[in-house]
């Protein structure tokens, strides 16, 4: 497979920049996989279509406030993102400018706040140090800025660090929002319990790789970052007994499907509740655990919509993302859903 083959054109205006209000309007393209059917409607009306044959799985990771704004010298204004936590204070960021984060560097933020540059990286990466010792994670909250995705052309405002978590965020890791959640509001959550519809939650902070372009090619020599994940021990016990007794696993969001593949068997055995996982899942993958997913609209060629194609066909799969260009439908992070059954 060549990744060309999972290019659609997509018009600028399509790309969302402000999420819709209430978050539950949002828009849903329902489609069956065994009949090739889709269908329209809005988000709250999921209420409708989901019964108590389906538990369904949230990813609860909490986004940080993680882009932050310094100089180094006098002058020099530069960028840096928390990627990942190594010990106390130690982090691995990506820096823009890169070449300015040289060996040994401080990186000053604000007169409390200072970093110091410990190891050079590939990819415009670096291990910093931050100083004083514990103070990082209370001056985010105060200057840190929500790391918007670069398809949002604007300056994230105070409302995004509210708007641009799920309602079930409560881990603090991940760099981006796992965009499916953001569409729950309490009254739809309201409605499903209603329904008999069990919920469990999972973890995986969701790193750089997330926005990682893919390189034209074969498809099968693609490689992604790894991510970490876990998976309460409840959550583990529910999933193996739902999968044994028909219930359907309904993931709310690639991060879940690709943290339950990687964790259980075939049986729905739970095998690994924490660590970090790699993989790629792409056309001819052989599901273990999700029988239905939800999730936004992809990036052209990105390691997500692959995921999507391998869950419901090419074919399928792309003529759902022309149907939803002619729809008019709002794409990538505040954009629509499809629910795909």
């Amino acid at each position: 497979m060549k990744l060309e083959e999972f290019d659609y054109y997509l018009p600028k205006e399509l790309i969302a920049q402000y999420p819709v209000e209430p978050r539950d309007s949002s828009r849903m393209m329902v489609i069956d996989r065994s009949t090739g059917s889709i269908s329209h409607r809005i988000f709250r009306e999921i209420v409708e279509i989901l019964d108590e044959n389906y538990l369904m799985v949230f990813n609860n990771t909490k986004v940080l406030p993680a882009r932050l704004y310094g100089r180094i010298g006098e002058g020099t204004k530069v960028e840096v993102l928390l990627v990942k936590k190594i010990e106390r204070d130690l982090w691995e960021c990506l820096t823009k400018p890169a070449k300015k984060f040289r060996l040994g560097k401080t990186i000053t933020f604000n007169d409390n706040l200072h970093a110091i540059v410990k190891e050079i990286r590939k990819e415009g990466k670096r291990i910093l140090r931050f100083y004083p010792e514990g103070l990082l994670e209370r001056e985010l909250e105060r200057i840190g800025n929500i790391p918007l995705p670069p398809y949002i052309k604007r300056k994230p405002n105070e409302w995004d660090r509210e708007r641009y978590q799920t309602i079930f965020a409560k881990v603090s890791g991940s760099i981006a929002a796992p965009t499916a959640g953001l569409h729950f509001t309490k009254r739809v959550i309201e409605g499903l319990r209603l329904k008999g519809i069990e919920m469990v939650e999972v973890t995986l902070h969701v790193g750089p790789g997330t926005f990682k372009p893919l390189k034209d090619g074969d498809v099968e020599k693609q490689e992604i970052d790894p991510e970490y994940f876990e998976i309460p021990e409840t959550t583990g016990i529910k999933i193996g007994e739902a999968k044994k007794n028909g219930k359907k696993i309904l993931a709310v969001g690639t991060t879940v499907v690709r943290t339950l593949e990687s964790a259980f068997d075939e049986e729905g055995n739970l095998v690994k509740s924490s660590g970090f996982t790699n993989l790629f899942i792409y056309p001819g993958y052989k599901f273990k655990i999700v029988d239905t997913l939800l999730t936004n609209f992809h990036l052209p060629k990105s390691s997500l919509i692959l995921l999507v194609a391998a869950f419901m066909g090419i074919e399928l799969t792309m003529k759902a993302y022309e149907i939803a260009v002619k729809e008019r439908y709002r794409f990538y992070s505040y954009g629509d859903c499809m629910l795909i059954i």
